[in-house]
């Protein structure tokens, strides 16, 4: 059974679609079978994977409200062992639908369950919202890895996720953990990013990820190819932080599995 990682962050423009999308590319790199779910109405991370939105004919949208089986609709990327659950922009209305169905809050966990034997890992890329199907995502999930762009603002609006975490841990999903707090587009040459770093370190310690994302022109190029970086520039200092981050999730995860020598990659 595999293990759910959410990645979510209310606040827009973090970094949380390319991390999903290339987090998932690198865990498949290295051997893991893994299932990207695209909970977000604008499918980026179906359009940042390979696929043609408007030839997507059966989404996650479906599974939620017409009880398709996932089984059906997963989609194969260009990387073996790296597959997708598209989304759709009908997803927009599927909160609205959901608030007169029983158990509303679990409705993608019961999706979850019907494919996650198949699966090393299950990533779900939530929308930039705290809404039904984040609380969805984040009630699925066995942890939850937050995203937090080394920019002004940074820790704007982390209270709120973590108060929602915080509800959802008592009432809907007792057993969900964070992952750890992702740094994305990470620029040494600033002073603020460094700051960022060090405030983010300060107030979570230990819950933050060594790898740091750096802003890297090749990353931000590759979603339009709808490739992960991994396949667009593999010696891009995206992709080599990405795979570095696969490889500290995997070290957390299954460190019996990890040799010393394979646990991190010089960027």
């Amino acid at each position: 059974m595999g293990k759910v990682i959410a990645l979510a962050n209310q606040k827009g423009g973090v970094g949380k679609t390319t991390s999903a999308i290339n987090l998932g590319a690198s865990l498949a790199i290295l051997d893991k079978k893994v299932l990207l779910i695209d909970a977000d109405p604008q499918a980026n991370a179906t359009s940042g994977t390979g696929f043609d939105i408007k030839k997507v004919k059966t989404s996650i949208y479906e599974c939620l409200i017409d009880d398709v089986d996932p089984n059906r609709i997963i989609l194969n990327s260009e990387i073996k062992g790296f597959d997708l659950i598209p989304s759709h922009i009908d997803l927009v209305g599927a909160e609205i639908e959901m608030l007169n169905m029983n158990e509303r809050e679990y409705m993608l966990k019961k999706v979850v369950e019907k494919v996650s034997d198949k699966y090393d890992y299950i990533l779900i890329d939530t929308s930039p919202s705290l809404g039904l199907i984040t609380v969805n995502a984040l009630t699925a999930s066995d942890s939850v890895i937050i995203p937090v762009q080394c920019e002004y603002f940074a820790l704007e609006g982390l209270g709120k996720l973590l108060n929602t975490i915080n509800i959802i841990q008592k009432g809907l999903n007792t057993d969900l953990e964070i992952e750890g707090f992702l740094l994305t587009m990470y620029d040494a040459r600033l002073r603020l990013s460094n700051q960022v770093v060090e405030e983010v370190q300060k107030h979570f310690q230990q819950m933050v990820f060594d790898t740091i994302v750096q802003r890297n022109i090749r990353l931000s190029e590759a979603p339009s190819f709808g490739k992960p970086a991994i396949l667009y520039d593999a010696d891009s200092k995206g992709a080599i932080n990405y795979l570095n981050l696969a490889r500290e999730v995997l070290q957390k995860n299954e460190a019996t599995t990890l040799k010393q020598k394979d646990k991190v990659i010089d960027s």
